[in-house]
């Protein structure tokens, strides 16, 4: 059994690429759960078949008696689907919420533990301190980092790295996620050296995976055959094997900025 947490910037497409993860590994014919720590609660979109799924803190709220039916649904490939949902806007802290919901879901469900991976999306870009939640309740064995080539995903990238040291908890490796800047994986895999871990998996910019995503699919199934669903699945078999999670290192503000001013052979630091 072995249980993630995938962080990113919001906006990054950390949803897409758990979504794929757990698709893959569904198909597979593991015993998979995603749980969707995200306010927007879409974590399990895609798995759903664009069906939203009602929230943990969503039900909390109505005062409901609520059971395992209620809240962990099957999606494609028999992944097991979690939503923990968000506050009202405007009130209470969202982090808070992810520590009630999880409690919550241990009481009424043994998904956490009947699983062969546990996934965790959450959100990388929030300063609060229940986001860290996961880590702090000791649910999951490393971390995922998705970042891109540029500047602002890439400083939430290293804010993430500074939590993660804070809390002594081990970063698998990181993501890219590309845009098309230029030299990409030059810099994140300069980025990830740099902080002490490897660079997991280079998912470049395709059509085919906004195209799923308008017609609420994961690519591993919607585009079984295509190079997207390729790379999804090694990253998959990367992280279900990966023995080398290690807690990272950091940088400073101006050794993150030097990192886009450097060329491979430079030498310079």
């Amino acid at each position: 059994m072995k249980s993630i947490a995938i962080y990113g910037k919001g906006g990054i497409g950390k949803s897409s690429i758990a979504s794929n993860i757990a698709a893959y590994l569904g198909k597979k014919g593991l015993k998979v759960a995603i749980i969707g720590c995200d306010p927007k609660s879409d974590s399990s979109l895609s798995l759903m078949h664009g069906t939203r799924i009602p929230t943990i803190l969503d039900l909390l709220r109505q005062h409901k008696r609520i059971s395992e039916e209620d809240v962990v649904f099957e999606g494609v490939f028999g992944v097991k689907c979690v939503e923990v949902g968000g506050p009202e806007p405007g009130v209470g802290c969202a982090g808070r919420g992810i520590i009630v919901a999880i409690e919550y879901l241990r009481r009424i469900s043994d998904i956490l533990d009947a699983s062969d991976i546990v996934i965790y999306d959450v959100p990388g870009d929030i300063v609060c301190g229940g986001f860290a939640t996961p880590i702090k309740e000791h649910l999951i064995d490393e971390s995922y980092i998705v970042s891109s080539g540029e500047y602002l995903p890439l400083y939430a990238a290293n804010n993430i790295c500074r939590g993660l040291k804070t809390l002594n908890a081990p970063l698998g490796g990181v993501i890219c996620n590309a845009r098309g800047v230029e030299r990409e994986r030059e810099i994140l895999e300069r980025f990830a050296r740099r902080i002490g871990t490897k660079l997991v998996a280079f998912i470049p910019k395709d059509e085919i995976v906004q195209r799923m995503e308008r017609a609420s699919l994961t690519v591993v199934e919607g585009a079984p055959e295509s190079h997207m669903a390729k790379i999804y699945g090694e990253l998959a078999e990367r992280i279900l094997s990966n023995e080398d999670a290690k807690v990272p290192h950091p940088l400073s503000d101006s050794e993150l900025r030097s990192i886009f001013n450097e060329r491979e052979g430079s030498g310079k630091r």
